[in-house]
């Protein structure tokens, strides 16, 4: 297993690529190589349904001949450096000029590399994953009104990445992930309703008890039970803590630098300018210890900082690599994100939008009629012109209290207005990549009966 955390080979093949790149003709080179390996347990009614394991080493050149540039990979580690290289070298060569392709400037390289925590070495079993979805399912089905289980999983694997620059940046990373989930089912016939509960992190320690999440599961199951149809309408719509990140998730597809050089995005002109309510601030944190996507330099050696989007309501940056901040006239922020078999492009990290003063339950108490959201169907987002129409299930808000179960519904707005109608409540959780508190957002149109 020791060795598994070992990455002196791929960081070896990295430097060996990008040295004979340059030697057979390549301007300029980088290499990146690529771990991960992950096991996983299935089960449905208390037995085994599959279990998997996966390891693999991939390693990606990229070359620059001029402007031209190509990018090659294989998951052979052994093999010729020189015929990977001329291979990619005949590639840029044939490419068309791209007067932005280029690597990072030598003053934007990370020059350390802080320690994030973000490797728990003691990977489990596979009897020790098996144990923990068998404990999720059991507590998922021990919930009153809970009649079948759609399967419970734990899983575990490392992922890292090794990059060299023939301009002299050598780095690595690791992570580990441990996850735990289970889907009930609650009712009978065609009255059955399902649900779920998950928890992703970096360290087994901080994964919430299968017990827990089997629990939350059913009981969510449960309480989606006899839905009712609302009238078409336009209510203030609470989404939910879990599925809040979404509405930061499409401000950070907005402000992607590749979407704003394109100018396909509905915010290419709102850099500076207040989109959100005063006091409202939104941190990219790619240096948070144990974050779900933390990492010490992006794809193309740059180092990390935490940076804040939006700051007392006012759009402060775009998400940038370096190709994206040369056609902008801008400089990296250090976004990049890339696989073996393609070129850098920019991608959030640790994004979440801070609390806010209020509790959810004083959100929701001033709302005499209202929809609170616990799931969203469909990907009804229009980035273009920020049309926002999705299908939602939650419950219907009576006089400042959650009330029955809805579903079928839509809900539709832009976000642009969303985003200067949103209020955040103050129970904000570092759980997944992107976070946010529960979100209150008025005026919205729940489109049902």
């Amino acid at each position: 297993m020791t060795s598994l955390f070992d990455q002196s080979a791929l960081m070896d093949l990295a430097e060996r690529l990008v040295a004979t790149a340059r030697r057979v003709g390549a301007d300029a080179a980088d290499a990146v190589a690529v771990r991960s390996m992950s096991s996983s347990v299935e089960i449905r009614d208390g037995a085994v349904e599959e279990s998997q394991r996966s390891e693999s080493d991939d390693v990606g050149l990229r070359v620059f001949v001029g402007r031209r540039q190509a990018v090659v990979s294989t998951n052979d580690i052994a093999a010729d450096a020189a015929q990977l290289a001329e291979r990619a070298i005949a590639m840029a060569k044939a490419a068309p000029e791209d007067r932005f392709a280029g690597l990072a400037e030598p003053a934007q390289l990370a020059s350390d590399q802080p320690d994030l925590d973000l490797v728990d070495p003691d990977l489990p079993s596979v009897a020790v994953l098996e144990e923990r979805a068998r404990a999720a399912e059991a507590a998922g089905l021990a919930v009153k009104g809970v009649t079948k289980s759609e399967g419970a999983s734990a899983s575990a694997g490392i992922g890292g990445m090794v990059l060299v620059t023939s301009h002299g940046f050598h780095g690595a990373y690791l992570t580990s992930r441990h996850g735990v989930s289970m889907s009930a089912i609650a009712g009978e016939g065609t009255a059955m309703e399902r649900d779920y509960d998950f928890s992703s992190a970096l360290h087994a320690a901080d994964l919430d008890p299968p017990e827990r999440i089997g629990r939350t599961a059913g009981e969510r199951a449960v309480a989606r039970l006899n839905p009712r149809k609302v009238p078409t309408k336009r209510v203030p719509v609470v989404f939910d803590r879990r599925i809040a990140g979404g509405l930061i998730g499409h401000l950070a597809s907005a402000i992607n630098g590749s979407s704003v050089a394109r100018k396909t995005s509905f915010l290419r002109d709102k850099l500076g300018e207040r989109l959100f309510k005063p006091g409202i601030r939104i941190v990219d944190d790619p240096l948070r210890k144990r974050g779900q996507r933390s990492r010490p330099f992006d794809a193309e050696g740059v180092a990390g900082r935490v940076r804040t989007i939006v700051d007392d309501g006012a759009l402060k940056t775009w998400l940038l690599d370096c190709a994206t901040a040369r056609e902008l006239d801008l400089t990296s922020t250090g976004h990049a994100q890339r696989g073996v078999s393609s070129p850098p492009s920019p991608s959030p990290t640790n994004l979440y939008l801070e609390a806010g003063p209020r509790t959810p339950e004083e959100l929701v108490a001033d709302i005499g009629e209202g929809f609170y959201v616990t799931e969203l169907i469909g990907m009804g987002v229009n980035q273009v012109t920020g049309d926002y129409s999705r299908g939602a299930s939650g419950f219907w808000i009576e006089d400042g209290r959650r009330g029955y179960p809805v579903s079928e519904v839509t809900i539709a707005g832009n976000l642009l207005a969303m985003f200067a109608a949103l209020e955040p409540a103050n129970d904000l959780e570092f759980r997944y990549g992107t976070n946010a508190p529960t979100i209150r957002v008025e005026g919205l149109t729940v489109a049902g009966r």
